[in-house]
């Protein structure tokens, strides 16, 4: 890595291409940075100072013995300072008649010095090989550039020898054996983000490989807007934010890996699970196991990419969950109860499980098993191997074999929770908010009568978590004596019995009032009446004249009898 000063002519010298790779996206600069770039080229030419236009990165391609290009190079970070660059050079070599400059930079013979990708190839060439200044029509920003500068350009305020001599970069050359994820933390380091699949879509594809890339990318992850946005899509997934199409190809990976033809090792099964190193997972599977065919894959990658984008729905936790089982309700577990460790296992099942009673049944087994396991507060720490690894190595697809699965385990740690510990877990666990607010809804969304309610059920993200009796219950909940009723009043209360779920929080004044206000509210701030109305949960308890701990233990009861049979065994 060769790091230092650059000037416009160290970058462009003659003899070098520049290609955009295939993961760059559009050209995307807009009016308010073609405005503030005319503006500081006038503001060069007239006090001649240094100006720093930021970084360049380029990585060394390897060039061909007989190539007509000397200098190849790939252009890794500065494709839209550079190409706006090229485009004001044009207009002002068209604007003076001049273009000895511009040949001498941008032009190598009759080849464009920066090839650009896809996206904008064919507005870039057009403008870069105009003989003359004319108006464009085209809704690509290219194409606008040059209307921008054609328009706004005043060649007299501009000295083009104090331009080239002034204009500064930080250049950073790589060599052509530095890999990509070297280029990644560099760029990283300069505050410029690629994700894994820009870097994958490089890797797969090269310039010569535009079919390949529109049959297995393009039409996929790139077809619309609506396509994007649905990949681009980004939900928290422990501690980090990840997009759709990141948990697409970890998904695949895991999967992949697992086949028993490839006979992956242990020890890169254990490496190609961790989600910070995907890109350079992907490259080592494909080298040791395919053979570094790179296009074996691509077809599989299609066919599971087209499956995920039809079936995990992220919007579903603000719509009214289905009571009937299926992909929607395993889609509210995931990304309503932020358990995207799924996503592996759930794809491989969509994938191999074609029937729709037997999908639907093992899916309706996996909701019980997480349920279950939520409510007892199990350890959910062993959940990337179960369902990124051993589930799927073992081929469980079916409802049947996923119980013989756990039966069979020696250790016990992935245990499907009893009716007598489901019990005990309505009665004693301590949840976080969100797992005590899962487990009501879902509950709710089975046990309601759709056809006699009112109300409609809202989707999972639309609730919050209300406690009935309060935390801080000592000021108008009544005075207790002894210290163990206090603790057992206190532990009582943050158990399934004495936790609803409701639409809106409930004002402070209301929340710590006594039970009657709770309920109905006071002057212009409503209770739980209000924000508990049609909950089936809830509705009834709303009538007793007080709440204490044995209806805290009663309502429990009730809720266990319901999760019981919602999530049997």
């Amino acid at each position: 890595m060769d790091a230092g000063k650059r000037t416009i002519n160290d970058i462009f010298n003659g003899n070098r291409i520049l290609e955009v790779p295939f993961f760059q996206r559009a050209y995307v600069w807009g009016e308010e940075q073609w405005e503030r770039l005319l503006e500081d080229m006038e503001n060069i030419s007239f006090a001649n100072k240094p100006y720093f236009l930021g970084s360049v990165i380029l990585k060394q391609q390897p060039t061909a013995t007989g190539s007509r290009v000397g200098d190849k190079r790939t252009l890794i970070d500065g494709q839209q300072r550079l190409t706006t660059l090229s485009i004001f050079f044009k207009v002002l070599s068209l604007n003076t008649g001049d273009d000895y400059e511009y040949n001498r930079m941008f032009k190598l013979r009759d080849l464009i010095a920066i090839q650009h990708n896809h996206n904008d190839i064919d507005a870039y060439e057009q403008v870069m090989n105009l003989m003359e200044l004319k108006d464009l029509t085209g809704t690509d920003n290219i194409t606008k550039a040059y209307l921008y500068f054609k328009q706004n350009m005043n060649a007299d305020k501009l000295d083009i020898n104090n331009i080239l001599s002034k204009i500064l970069f930080v250049g950073i050359d790589l060599d052509e054996n530095e890999d990509e994820q070297q280029i990644f933390d560099t760029i990283n380091s300069l505050g410029v983000k690629l994700t894994t699949a820009e870097l994958l879509k490089n890797h797969f594809f090269n310039r010569d490989e535009i079919s390949a890339y529109h049959t297995y990318w393009k039409n996929i992850f790139e077809k619309d807007d609506e396509a994007k946005n649905y990949w681009d899509k980004e939900i928290t997934t422990g501690r980090s934010k990840r997009t759709f199409i990141d948990l697409f190809f970890f998904s695949y990976l895991q999967i992949k890996i697992q086949d028993k033809t490839l006979n992956v090792k242990t020890e890169d099964k254990i490496e190609f699970s961790k989600v910070e190193h995907l890109f350079e997972s992907y490259k080592s599977f494909i080298k040791n196991y395919l053979n570094n065919d790179k296009k074996t894959i691509l077809a599989e990658i299609k066919d599971y990419a087209l499956i995920f984008q039809e079936n995990f729905d992220f919007d579903i936790i603000e719509n009214e969950l289905t009571n009937q089982s299926g992909i929607e309700r395993i889609n509210a577990i995931i990304f309503g109860l932020d358990t995207s460790t799924l996503i592996p296992y759930v794809l491989y099942i969509l994938k191999n499980v074609t029937n729709d009673r037997d999908r639907n049944e093992l899916f309706d087994f996996l909701e019980t098993y997480i349920m279950r396991r939520m409510a007892v507060h199990a350890t959910t720490k062993n959940y990337n191997q179960l369902f990124t690894d051993r589930l799927i190595s073992h081929e469980i697809l079916s409802k049947k074999q996923f119980l013989e699965f756990l039966e069979g385990q020696a250790d016990k740690v992935n245990f499907l929770p009893s009716d007598k510990e489901l019990k005990d877990g309505f009665g004693n666990s301590y949840l976080i908010n969100k797992q005590s607010a899962g487990i009501l809804y879902f509950i709710e969304s089975k046990i309601r009568n759709r056809s006699l309610q009112s109300t409609q059920l809202l989707g999972i993200s639309k609730y919050s978590l209300e406690h009935l009796m309060p935390k801080k219950w000592e000021n108008h909940w009544g005075k207790l004596t002894s210290q163990e009723d206090k603790m057992k009043r206190n532990r009582k209360l943050l158990t399934l019995g004495n936790l609803t779920i409701i639409t809106q929080n409930l004002n402070s004044v209301i929340r710590d009032a006594n039970w009657n206000i709770k309920r109905k509210g006071k002057g212009d701030k409503q209770g739980l009446n209000t924000y508990s109305a049609g909950l089936e949960t809830i509705s009834q308890y709303l009538t007793l004249d007080q709440w204490n701990e044995q209806t805290i233990e009663d309502r429990a009861q009730f809720l266990y009898e319901k999760a019981k049979k919602i999530w049997s065994i």
